[in-house]
């Protein structure tokens, strides 16, 4: 694992790889453990008993929880952008490298470049805002100062 302070963390979009829960995997261990209690309670058998009162019903859904929860155990990704981590196939990583650039902010079009939209579902304009400030402020300034995971505005 690369440690945090270092270029290699940066995605060629501006998303900090050294803090994204997929990579750390806070999320993937959190529902790991929770799975693991779980079974070990035998809470499905106390859902079951729950979902028939109606202030409980939704404890009817527990399967589906159980089941999402594992999903998230497998929301790993061991390496970070720049070493073939998440998608092989992304249109940024791979526009980037063609263009011989470390990252979308060497480009005079991210701020309006589409290949970047499809992100704007889970991290609003982060991104963008990363972008922004590794253009203006430069790489150590981004790597020792606020990053942004999720942002609105």
């Amino acid at each position: 694992m690369n440690k945090p302070g270092n270029m290699e963390n940066i995605a060629y979009c501006g998303l900090y790889c050294a803090e994204c829960p997929n990579h750390t995997g806070i999320i993937a261990n959190l529902a790991r453990d929770l799975r693991k209690e779980l079974r070990y309670y035998r809470f499905d058998k106390t859902a079951e008993t729950l979902s028939n009162f109606s202030f409980f019903k939704d404890f009817g859904k527990y399967d589906d929880c159980y089941t999402v929860l594992g999903a998230m155990v497998k929301m790993r990704c061991g390496r970070v952008c720049r070493n073939g981590g998440a998608n092989p196939g992304c249109k940024i990583r791979i526009c980037a490298k063609k263009k011989g650039y470390n990252g979308c902010w060497e480009c005079s079009e991210f701020e309006n470049c589409n290949k970047l939209d499809f992100l704007n579902t889970n991290h609003g304009v982060a991104h963008k805002k990363n972008l922004q400030i590794i253009k203006k402020k430069g790489i150590d300034a981004f790597i020792s100062g606020e990053k942004y995971w999720f942002k609105t505005k």
